[in-house]
């Protein structure tokens, strides 16, 4: 059983000429059509995640300086991002879009939950908006989860390394952020050795990739990387970031992943969750189109040991050195960071 969000109406969040575009949402809508899941498909109302929910993760000031900025009128908050009047309360219905499907799930006990909103939100800090995000989406999720008790793994696997998500919970225990993204790329954060303040050394785990890599060195990476510090941390939730954007198609950046590649990424996810209704999967980037409506049917199949007719993964590219790397960095890190946490004079 697939459990979506119910669509908010959110034509209002729109600057002409923007990648971040309605049309983007259409299209991942598309994809979950294209399943023809019948009954296998829950649909639940959204609603407008409230102050106190929001607060969880983004500063207050912020909240309130966001809203009035918007209406106001709104305008460009950066060269990435925009706002118009009605970005505020879309934005809210967007967070609350995850809340709705956790809580479906939650009583459920079953299914897999998809939040196909706008705009996007790995990249938003606690205080700042920034690359075409105005609310940490997954982040008011996960944080929600941890609240009552949950320890949450978040997988980012958009192109781009989601910043905004990893310095919220950089210090907390609770969550684990893993991220595959091309490096170098906006924004410029997500180094092997970023592994997460005292409080939660290792909890992150980043996976930068070179330009042109391939499914398979993803897959690899994660299998080679993350999986063991995942089993170790023993999640009882599974959030996934889940960005197109790497699709081998997309204008943003120069991964070369196919539908089938995030077809097998979402099955090796699905495999981190413990028991069956703890795995929702966040929209994040993608912007062609057409690659979007076929990756979504893909990750959506696969999860749901569907078939969907698309492109088989990708393989051969180049990364599996700087992969290697990576790990050894991360390793380098830890011990360092360790060794000093045991002095007392661990302050990152």
């Amino acid at each position: 059983m697939l459990v979506m969000n119910g669509r908010y109406e959110d034509a209002g969040h729109e600057e002409s000429g923007h990648p971040e575009r309605p049309d983007r949402i259409t299209a991942a809508m598309a994809g979950v059509d294209d399943l023809h899941l019948g009954e296998d498909l829950r649909v639940v109302a959204p609603h407008a995640a409230t102050r106190a929910e929001l607060a969880r993760v983004h500063e207050g000031t912020y909240l309130d300086e966001l809203g009035a900025f918007c209406y106001a009128g709104g305008g460009d908050l950066d060269e990435d991002t925009y706002a118009t009047y009605d970005s505020w309360t879309i934005a809210q219905y967007a967070a609350g879009g995850g809340l709705a499907v956790i809580e479906e799930l939650t009583r459920l006990n079953d299914g897999v939950g998809f939040i196909a909103t706008r705009p996007p939100g790995h990249h938003a800090l606690r205080d700042r908006a920034m690359g075409f995000c105005l609310l940490n989406n997954i982040a008011v999720a996960a944080a929600s989860l941890t609240e009552r008790g949950e320890r949450v793994l978040i997988v980012d696997w958009d192109v781009h390394h989601g910043n905004g998500t990893q310095a919220i919970f950089w210090d907390k225990p609770d969550v684990m952020y893993v991220s595959t993204h091309q490096s170098p790329l906006f924004p410029g954060s997500g180094a092997a050795y970023e592994i997460g303040g005292m409080a939660a050394l290792g909890r992150t785990i980043n996976i930068p990739l070179p330009p042109g890599a391939t499914g398979d060195v993803i897959r690899r990476a994660i299998d080679e990387v993350a999986t063991p510090a995942i089993a170790e941390f023993e999640p009882t939730w599974v959030l996934v970031s889940a960005g197109f954007d790497s699709h081998r198609d997309d204008p943003m950046a120069d991964l070369a992943l196919t539908g089938g590649d995030f077809a097998a990424l979402a099955r090796t996810v699905a495999g981190f969750a413990p028991v069956p209704g703890r795995l929702a999967m966040f929209l994040e980037g993608g912007y062609d189109l057409a690659a979007l409506r076929t990756s979504v049917a893909s990750t959506i199949a696969a999860v749901l040991a569907g078939a969907y007719d698309d492109e088989p993964p990708s393989s051969g590219g180049p990364g599996t050195e700087m992969v290697h790397n990576a790990q050894a960095e991360r390793l380098v890190a830890l011990r360092i960071a360790q060794e000093a946490a045991s002095k007392g004079d661990y302050s990152a």
